[in-house]
């Protein structure tokens, strides 16, 4: 049985910390606050979290730093893509201009989790509004991947509930995603251009068809090819064997939000998992919101990548 140590880091307790990044040029890992309307930098040296709110951006969806140019970052703001600039320790960024938009006719839904390729591509999907009712009942998300060459959106999935977790293996010819309202992982071969095939459910987490206490959230992978799933409202990382469908090893985050996972630290075998504080169901008393550390699982992680705009 792997032995794990979870620890609290400084930081800010927060609305609904999602998006972690680690950027190992900066050995720091960046993530949001989607509805506290913030970005952060946890400084590994430091040992410190830096926060910044961009004005006029309420809602922040993610944070993935631009490829070359260690000051700017794109971040989600509602149903755009949002370039902004960022030294990493004021308390203030700034807007620099609007990459692209989705949905124009959707004013209801917002960019939820996103990622890259190793190629530097933008995968990222959508979701209705969490105000307008229970995620079960509307598919309205996208998923997509953004060509920054012709500036176009690629539609990759349609009918999507709740846009979510999404990794590559080390390889980069297998993608994990989860949409949180089909309750699943599934597995997809991806093509060089980035596109998708063969879609397999690796893991089910309902429970002979019964939905579970908890919704899948967000999602990384390791060098070996387990995924890492956060789970909301289940207190727990799970680790998967997509090659078997089994459960490795249950991670217990002292906190029942958990909201995703991202490797990290100078060997990249550190988790990091971001969690939340806002009430959804009950009231989550701290350390919920905080951002926390996993050491000590004997795992490595495969590295995060900038994008290329």
């Amino acid at each position: 049985m792997t032995s794990y140590k979870v620890e609290q880091l400084p930081s800010p307790l927060n609305v609904l910390g999602e998006g972690p990044h680690w950027c190992i040029q900066r050995q720091s890992l960046y993530y949001n606050d989607i509805y506290g309307g913030t970005i952060h930098r946890y400084d590994y040296a430091e040992n410190k979290t830096y926060t910044a709110s961009v004005d006029g951006y309420p809602v922040i969806s993610f944070i993935i730093p631009v490829k070359n140019n260690p000051t700017r970052f794109i971040i989600g703001t509602g149903r755009k893509i949002t370039l902004v600039e960022w030294d990493g320790k004021a308390s203030k960024a700034s807007f620099v201009e609007t990459v692209g938009e989705v949905e124009f006719d959707l004013l209801d839904n917002r960019f939820n989790d996103a990622k890259t390729d190793s190629k530097g591509r933008f995968y990222g999907g959508t979701m209705r509004l969490e105000e307008k009712g229970d995620i079960f009942e509307a598919r309205l998300g996208t998923f997509y991947r953004y060509d920054a060459k012709s500036k176009n959106f690629v539609v990759l999935k349609e009918k999507i509930g709740v846009s979510n977790g999404l990794c590559w293996n080390k390889e980069g010819n297998l993608f994990y995603y989860i949409d949180s309202c089909d309750l699943d992982v599934k597995e997809y071969h991806v093509d060089a251009e980035g596109n998708l095939s063969k879609e397999r459910v690796v893991y089910d987490f309902s429970f002979n068809g019964e939905r579970p206490p908890f919704v899948p959230d967000g999602m990384t992978i390791d060098q070996a090819g387990c995924i890492y799933v956060a789970t909301f409202g289940g207190s727990t990382v799970y680790k998967i064997d997509p090659s078997t469908g089994k459960v490795v090893l249950e991670i217990k985050i002292p906190a029942e939000q958990v909201t995703s996972v991202a490797f990290g630290g100078p060997q990249l075998d550190e988790l990091f998992v971001t969690t939340a504080a806002k009430e959804f169901k009950s009231p989550q008393p701290p350390p919920a919101g905080a951002l926390f550390r996993v050491t000590g699982m004997g795992a490595v992680g495969t590295p995060m990548y900038d994008v290329e705009l």
